[in-house]
């Protein structure tokens, strides 16, 4: 459910993304657990971690990006 929300919130606001699943991915599974990361969805913006839909903090990590 908040990985739908996740990428269709990326989607409306234009921001292309990669999407990764962690089931079928192991290399995506590792790199999650090397962040100390055991939930998804996680958004990455400029290295910074969103983890789970938190419509806020992307909102700000995508202006950030852009600036």
């Amino acid at each position: 459910m908040f990985c739908d929300w996740t990428k269709e919130f990326l989607s409306e606001q234009g921001i292309k993304f990669r999407e990764r699943d962690v089931s079928r991915e192991a290399a995506a599974l590792n790199e999650l657990q090397e962040r100390g990361l055991m939930t998804t969805p996680v958004t990455l913006i400029d290295d910074q971690a969103v983890v789970g839909f938190d419509r806020a903090k992307l909102l700000k990590l995508i202006a950030a990006s852009k600036s």
